[in-house]
């Protein structure tokens, strides 16, 4: 049988033990339905090989090799990642388009005894649905962005505010990057489709009585786009401002992004992406601080010529509702009161 999705939340809410991406590896890294794992029933160089057999010389020619070569990948599949399991296993299967890819995988599953479905018009159908979510709605809950200058543990007061049951988006998380020219992470960032479908389940599953909770950042998170209506909407937002001594935020940092300090060629050559915007000397001293391991003093003096400045630059030209949270401290054991302070002030909108 074939699954028509309407909804993002369609996948979770019709109780498949997996969901199996059956394109080829390719496909997948470029995007795939969240939680889907990747058992390709043709590989990238056999999809190449049936495509071009398929335009250029015979479709049935084409369907027939594909066919041999779907049964022998399939094979390998159920004697490897699926050999544990058992009779009531039930999992949904999709490829493009619902085509050949994924009806004969089925079938083959089928014909072993697990209840096997497809999704009726494949990937396609899915990616149709983001789409839609990320750039045709409005979002659904009124907005309030977590405001603050670098370094003042936004992200990780986010998810101490998830954990109280706060409503809240984390981009940085969903586009596995922290927002600044120093924010790489490792194993690099999703691609922009891949953001898009992580963002539109997310939207779809707000709760429109609330509000959200999203982290200022620009119009980009790292090398992801935020679509064109989340960011009207972020642009608008009233805003929880956060208002912490530089010397702690400085020191937040230094833990922050341990994963940079302890690369010195890393963090030398993101320095050395300054120069275009300070004095030769003033990034000297910069990469002086990073090759002798003063960390907190470069963050600190980063935050003072670099970052601070443009901050308080852009937040001139916003006129929005503003709430200031103080916090003497960023340290571990200060941020659940901290949390808990913006939690409060979130009540208020």
């Amino acid at each position: 049988m074939a699954i028509t999705l309407s909804s993002l939340t369609d996948v979770a809410a019709l109780g498949f033990d997996t969901i199996i991406d059956v394109r080829s590896p390719a496909e997948w890294a470029e995007d795939h339905i969240p939680g889907a794992i990747s058992l390709p029933v043709l590989s990238n160089e056999e999809r190449a090989i049936v495509g071009t057999i398929y335009k250029q010389e015979s479709p049935f020619r084409a369907r027939r090799i594909g066919g041999a070569l779907v049964a022998r990948n399939a094979a390998a599949h159920l004697e490897g990642p699926l050999a544990d399991k058992d009779g009531g296993w039930r999992p949904l299967v999709y490829c493009w388009r619902g085509g050949m890819r994924s009806g004969s995988f089925a079938t083959i599953l089928k014909s072993v005894g697990w209840r096997a479905d497809v999704v009726e018009g494949g990937y396609r159908s899915w990616r149709r649905l983001v789409v839609e979510q990320v750039y045709d709605r409005p979002v659904a809950s009124p907005v309030v962005l977590l405001d603050g200058n670098t370094g003042s543990a936004k992200t990780e007061l986010l998810a101490l505010l998830k954990t109280r049951g706060a409503q809240v988006i984390d981009l940085e998380g969903l586009a596995r990057h922290r927002g600044s020219l120093f924010g790489a992470m490792p194993g690099g960032q999703p691609s922009q489709k891949a953001f898009e479908g992580a963002l539109a389940l997310e939207l779809a599953r707000l709760d429109p009585a609330r509000p959200v909770l999203v982290e200022a950042e620009s119009a980009k998170v790292g090398q992801c786009r935020l679509p064109p209506r989340l960011w009207r909407a972020m642009v608008a937002a009233p805003r929880i401002e956060i208002a912490a001594p530089r010397a702690e935020r400085a020191a937040y940092l230094a833990r922050a992004y341990a994963d940079l300090s302890a690369d010195p060629a890393r963090l030398s050559a993101t320095l050395a992406l300054l120069r275009p915007l300070h004095a030769a000397e003033r990034v000297e001293s910069w990469q002086e601080l990073a090759a002798t391991g003063a960390h907190e003093a470069l963050a600190h003096s980063l935050m003072a010529h670099h970052y601070d400045p443009r901050y308080a630059k852009h937040r001139a030209r916003m006129e929005v509702p503003r709430q200031v949270v103080e916090a003497e401290s960023l340290r571990p054991g200060a941020l659940p009161d901290l949390a808990g302070a913006i939690l409060a002030r979130l009540g208020t909108f």
